[in-house]
């Protein structure tokens, strides 16, 4: 199936891809349990000392300029913060018991000279915690930090004056929290602007983007159509009826033109032929998925692996060499002519010509369209060779048999006091030769409906079983029955069975 090519399947995981991702994104937000988090950056690390530690000049007033043991003093702004989904409470931390403190902050290098606490907007409590007692204290180039209860989104800061090391030497701030962590954030610095999607929304939006970005690409890269049904590469065989013969070769060329891949061969014989060479190819699954035999009428009972479609009605008719201007004939005529019990053409108001019966040989298909339809009955037995004397002396009647519908109406056109049949449109363009009216109702494909006209049969299309989808002789038959192929048939004088009419006419026929 076309939904299972290479193509489809890429583009269908690419789309369930980004599917996946956004859907994952809002579980992961809303039902996955958080850990708490204490995320600590130095927003400010800044020299204020008179700069010859540090390499470079420095100009200072005021309280700066009255202390020179701050030559190498620096100033760092640190804040801490709940950056997790979930508040921190007092019991949280996790140091040992004996230790009030819950945070250290370690500036390596650098000697902590004063620091000053301030506080998220709207937490004044947070103040409260900030005592000796609860913990804060500084040692060197340590901060011990107390057990501050921190909500979301809480925090502090502290702006800390420090001799000793250079601006930019290593600061961090360690601490065990249950079931978190304590680790450097992604907070803002004061001068950055804050950017305008959360992380998960970027991340959703850069998914969502690749996944379109993908299925574009397949489509842009896909830049030739796939081919129509009938279409399908392969090589084809179509054998069987000569009657259809003509749809058969204009259909060739058709599909042909229209489809670089495929290869169609013609070889019309018979219909009885057709089915015979159908069903012995069914011991070679290869080439028996690769024939199509046409028949006029239904199948031999002993072919039952042989699968039926009804491709299109046909009509045909009688017609007789011009030197015999009758135009018209009983149903009951032509079947005393066929017993061989009218043998001049001069019984029957015509001239006094032998009548000779041109006929198809015991495998055509047309022929026992005939024998059934119109005669009742089947023909007489074979009595001469040549269409022209009698080969048995003791059989009154000229009957000979030909093997194709295009050699019978040749031969009646060219053999004075003939008789034969073949498909409507056959002999249309043969000099020699013109059309028998039956009871008066001439064949016709616009009347075939309401026409009491006898000689007409449903032609059938057989494979070797169903056909597989995407083969060539599906494609084959889709054409003939639903694409340019009712055209055709129309064009050579059959009804379409998968017309309006058709359907109910070849459905009883």
């Amino acid at each position: 199936m076309a939904w299972f090519e290479p193509e489809n399947v890429i583009a269908v995981l690419t789309a369930a891809l980004g599917v996946a991702t956004s859907a994952g994104v809002l579980w992961y937000e809303r039902r996955v349990p958080r850990r708490r988090r204490i995320g600590y950056r130095v927003q400010m690390d800044t020299p204020i000392g008179s700069g010859v530690s540090q390499g470079r000049a420095n100009v200072r007033l005021g309280l700066f300029s009255e202390t020179p043991d701050m030559a190498d003093a620096t100033l760092v702004l640190l804040r801490i913060e709940n950056d997790g989904s979930q508040s921190i409470a007092h019991d949280d931390y996790t140091g040992r018991g004996d230790q009030p403190h819950g945070l250290t902050a370690e500036f390596t290098g650098r000697t902590v000279r004063g620091v000053a606490v301030t506080h998220s907007p709207g937490a004044d409590h947070l103040m409260d915690h900030f005592t000796p007692a609860a913990g804060l204290r500084h040692t060197g180039a340590y901060i011990r930090l107390p057990r501050v209860p921190l909500n979301r989104n809480e925090h502090v800061k502290l702006l800390v004056l420090l001799t000793g090391a250079t601006v930019g030497s290593p600061i961090r701030v360690t601490g065990g929290i249950r079931d978190g962590e304590v680790s450097p954030n992604q907070a803002l610095r004061p001068d950055e602007k804050p950017p305008v999607f959360s992380r998960s929304a970027r991340i959703i939006t850069v998914a969502l983007t690749l996944c379109v970005v993908t299925l574009a690409s397949i489509i842009l890269v896909r830049n030739t159509p796939p081919p129509p049904i009938e279409c399908a590469p392969g090589s084809l065989t179509v054998t069987g009826s000569t009657a259809f013969a003509p749809v058969l070769e204009a259909t060739e060329r058709e599909l042909e033109h229209k489809c670089e891949d495929v290869r169609i061969e013609v070889r019309a014989s018979d219909s009885a032929e057709g089915l015979r060479r159908l069903a012995g190819e069914g011991s070679k699954p290869g080439r028996a998925r690769a024939t199509v035999a046409l028949s006029d009428g239904v199948r031999p009972e002993a072919y039952t692996e042989l699968s039926a479609t009804p491709i299109g009605l046909s009509l045909f008719h009688l017609v007789v060499n011009d030197d015999v201007p009758v135009r018209d004939l009983r149903l009951g005529t032509i079947r005393r002519i066929y017993r061989g019990e009218i043998l001049n053409w001069q019984e029957v108001g015509g001239p006094d010509l032998t009548i000779k019966l041109i006929s198809r040989d015991a495998g055509s298909g047309t022929r026992e369209v005939f024998g059934r339809r119109v005669l009742g009955s089947g023909e007489p037995p074979f009595s001469s060779r040549d269409c022209t004397t009698r080969s048995a002396p003791d059989v009154p009647y000229i009957r000979c048999e030909l093997d194709g519908t295009e050699e019978v109406l040749s031969t009646v056109a060219s053999v004075s006091g003939a008789i034969g049949y073949g498909e409507l449109r056959g002999g249309r363009d043969t000099k020699g030769l013109h059309q028998l009216a039956i009871d008066g109702t001439t064949p016709s494909i616009e009347t075939i409906g309401s026409s009491p006209y006898p000689f007409r049969e449903t032609e059938y299309a057989y494979t070797y079983g169903r056909p597989p989808a995407g083969s060539p002789a599906a494609g084959f038959l889709d054409y003939l029955r639903h694409g340019g192929g009712q055209g055709i048939m129309r064009e050579h004088g059959h009804l379409p069975c998968a017309s309006p009419e058709g359907l109910r006419l070849c459905a009883g026929d």
